[in-house]
């Protein structure tokens, strides 16, 4: 392992100064930092941990809305009462990833910044692009099974791997971040790049800024909501397909819809075609099925992938008649 400077940061300013340098991380639960660390694909040389930092609060708005303190631990967040009452997809997706363990130590703000689980990213020994720009992306034309088939450039298929994300995407989730020109507001769906020939860039954070809260708005029938998630095995497994859905339902239609998909694309995929697929349509299989075709049509499958689209379809209508058939 590459020696590095190991800081303790008492406050945001702190943090941000021994990370100004550009190689530095911010390390909180180090789910995926550390590991990352140990099959030598992140080198920092500087590591700043941010546990001491005052960021743990969940705590209602103003306008009805929700903050999520970026050091809050995912466990505490699914079992928040605020949460759960208002925004079950949210609990729904935090509690169908990792482990109880991890997800007592892993936080708001590193989940959003986990990196794919890509097998040529984590082997060292293989190119990847988005660990050695130009270096070539092997998953292409190689075993790409578990890859993106929304969202992918000749350049990278690697799909995001966060569950917490996908829900957050389909809230319309803001993310707070503090830099040394002062604070900026992200919504989720952009704070996450497409590879594009950059693959290397994954999100919108500069060098030392830090992520402080993530802001979910109000939603009047968030309540209406859910998670389903298909793995290869029943738990601690990363998702070939998943689904964060929320429907308004008045009179027997659907009057507004959040959709987006996860374990497909290289970034939480919000599908506002499948939104626009659903509205003013009725609540039955046959409406859920023409927005899942709508959400999948522009899908590029790979020569082991293209079974991801049908699962896709097929997940995304299970999602949808479990929010539908809620009160």
């Amino acid at each position: 392992m590459q020696p590095f400077q190991f800081v303790t940061a008492i406050d945001e300013a702190s943090a941000r100064d021994a990370a100004r340098g550009g190689e530095a991380r911010f390390l909180a639960g180090g789910t995926t930092l550390v590991d990352l660390m140990k099959l030598h694909v992140e080198q920092p040389r500087v590591i700043v941990d941010v546990n001491r930092l005052p960021l743990t609060a969940v705590e209602e708005l103003p306008d009805g809305g929700i903050r999520v303190g970026a050091m809050v631990r995912n466990s505490d967040m699914a079992h928040h009462p605020l949460i759960r009452s208002r925004y079950p997809v949210l609990s729904q997706a935090i509690l169908a990833g990792a482990s109880a363990q991890i997800r007592n130590m892993a936080t708001t703000g590193g989940n959003l910044l986990q990196r794919t689980r890509c097998a040529y990213f984590r082997d060292t020994a293989e190119a990847c692009n988005r660990r050695t720009p130009g270096s070539g992306c092997p998953a292409i034309d190689g075993c790409n099974r578990m890859h993106a088939v929304l969202g992918g450039s000749e350049r990278c298929i690697a799909t995001h791997p966060s569950d917490l994300c996908v829900a957050l995407a389909a809230l319309d989730a803001l993310v707070r971040i503090e830099g040394a020109r002062g604070g900026r507001v992200v919504p989720l769906t952009d704070f996450h790049l497409l590879p594009g020939d950059r693959p290397e860039r994954e999100t919108v954070l500069g060098a030392g800024e830090l992520i402080t809260a993530v802001d979910v708005p109000p939603l009047a029938y968030g309540q209406r909501s859910a998670y389903v998630k298909v793995r290869d095995r029943a738990s601690y497994a990363f998702a070939l397909a998943s689904a964060a859905v929320a429907l308004d339902v008045r009179d027997g239609a659907i009057a507004d819809a959040r959709v987006a998909l996860g374990g497909i694309a290289t970034k939480p995929w919000r599908s506002r075609e499948a939104e626009r697929a659903l509205i003013g349509r009725p609540v039955n299989a046959v409406s859920f099925r023409a927005a899942a075709d709508a959400a999948l049509a522009g899908a590029v499958p790979r020569r082991h992938n293209t079974f991801k689209i049908e699962l896709a379809k097929r997940t995304l209508v299970r999602a949808l008649t479990r929010a539908g058939a809620l009160g």
